[in-house]
């Protein structure tokens, strides 16, 4: 990655100006950066502001279902990156930090903390985004091409569908 800071990034930065709206906004892996006055930041190192310094998994844990209007999905985009992210700070790096159920887990919480309607935007070296499977539906696509030898960032805005509703009944028992 060209630039640690991605949202720094001039069609990144863009794309934030126009998607992320008000209301409570929630970002795992800040470094730092406070989008809107009511979003809630996470950063593990303890040298930058940030409302919470905790394992981005333990921070998306703490909110409540349905809680969030947003979420800022920014994470170490390989897993050498994962393991050069935890261990400059101390935390133990396991067969589990470096496999694909790391980053599951993370969108599983997305899901489960992001009210209906509400937007996940992710970024990464792939377009998989928080996905259709977890009840979202993509609106925008961005790829940014950064030259030469290195990855392209692909974002992805999602927004959670509602929930269907529960079937209460069969459906004889609904058309009479």
């Amino acid at each position: 990655m060209p630039n640690s800071a991605t949202f720094s990034i001039h069609p990144i930065k863009s794309l934030l100006y126009t998607e992320v709206e008000s209301g409570v906004w929630v970002d795992p892996f800040s470094g730092g950066v406070r989008l809107l006055p009511t979003e809630i930041i996470n950063d593990l190192n303890q040298d930058i502001p940030a409302d919470a310094h905790m394992d981005a998994l333990d921070f998306l844990k703490s909110f409540a279902d349905e809680s969030v209007d947003g979420v800022l999905y920014d994470p170490p985009y390989s897993t050498r990156q994962v393991v050069e992210c935890y261990r400059g700070y101390e935390i133990e790096v396991t067969k589990e930090t470096t496999q694909s159920s790391w980053r599951a887990k993370h969108l599983d919480e997305i899901k489960r903390i992001l009210k209906p309607g509400g937007k996940a935007i992710c970024f990464g070296w792939n377009s998989n985004g928080v996905g259709k499977t977890r009840g979202f539906s993509m609106t925008k696509l961005l790829i940014i091409a950064h030259g030469g030898s290195k990855n392209d960032t692909i974002c992805t805005v999602e927004i959670k569908k509602p929930a269907l509703p529960t079937d209460s009944g069969n459906a004889a028992e609904r058309t009479t």
